[in-house]
């Protein structure tokens, strides 16, 4: 029997960047492959119509390149990290549907998917954990989740599409938070500068019923997060479509344009944090 997802609600919401991988694997078979991404949609009773005219466009497929780019971005942080702490905590922070884990995993790593509970929920239907995987419901603002992570042999955190919804303020205490708790610890996550966020006001944002786009998280520089605290050891990011591959010479030319846009003007990036390692007394 498969899984029903209404319209305009949270579970619609999470298979959007999901479908978006299905399609890229599809229509950009040279970059991505994505087979758990069309086993979940194959499972889902919902009308993927709407999507796919929507995604098939010009504007659309290049939405669908960002979201399976932005895994793939991802995917490299942690398997560098992994490389010296095999058997780190791998931490998605604001989880939704998203594999990263499975794509990631050496078999010796443990895997934490922390999201709202009605989130977990959805996901354990969908997308049950491993058997070194963990699912666990929570708010990333109140920082008792990390009393869950067992982060003895490393652990490096990640999110994707999640920070530009916290303010500045929450996430500067979440950042600090976890630097004091995780020394050694890297974090990665994608972000933008301001018209970037205003550019995501009149779309994302206003489906989730933000306004004052200026309260919430952007940044013009990465550098900008070096002053936030004394524990961050080193503060560095790449281009989205080019830092970690340069998918440019892979796509058409308006789709080039638009990685150029994302580049120059929207500074569309994966920014990585490492956390100074522990003061020995």
């Amino acid at each position: 029997m498969k899984h029903h997802i209404e319209k305009n609600t949270v579970q619609e919401t999470l298979v959007i960047p999901l479908f978006g991988r299905l399609v890229c694997s599809e229509r950009f078979p040279h970059l991505f492959s994505d087979s758990e991404a069309k086993r979940i949609c194959d499972s889902l009773d919902y009308d993927f119509d709407e999507k796919r005219k929507k995604m098939e466009s010009t504007a659309g497929l290049f939405g669908a390149l960002e979201v399976a780019q932005r895994q793939y971005d991802i995917c490299c942080e942690i398997k560098d990290y992994l490389k010296k702490h095999p058997e780190a905590a791998v931490v998605n922070l604001g989880c939704g549907l998203d594999d990263t884990f499975s794509k990631c995993d050496n078999g010796k790593c443990h895997g934490y998917n922390l999201d709202y509970p009605d989130v977990i929920k959805i996901r354990e239907e969908l997308l049950p954990a491993g058997e070194r995987e963990e699912n666990i419901f929570c708010d990333l603002n109140d920082h008792s989740w990390m009393d869950r992570i067992d982060a003895g042999k490393g652990a490096v955190f990640y999110a994707t599409g999640v920070f530009y919804y916290f303010k500045t303020e929450d996430l500067k205490k979440l950042f600090i938070g976890m630097a004091e708790r995780f020394p050694g610890a890297v974090l990665a996550f994608d972000a933008c500068n301001k018209r970037g966020a205003s550019l995501m006001r009149k779309t994302w944002l206003k489906e989730a019923g933000i306004t004052d786009v200026n309260a919430y998280f952007s940044m013009e520089d990465e550098k900008e997060l070096e002053s936030w605290s004394s524990r961050f050891d080193k503060v560095s990011a790449k281009s989205y479509m080019r830092g970690y591959r340069d998918i440019y010479s892979n796509v058409g030319f308006v789709h080039r344009l638009m990685i150029r846009f994302c580049d120059s003007l929207v500074k569309m990036k994966i920014v990585k944090i490492k956390f100074k390692e522990a003061i020995n007394v």
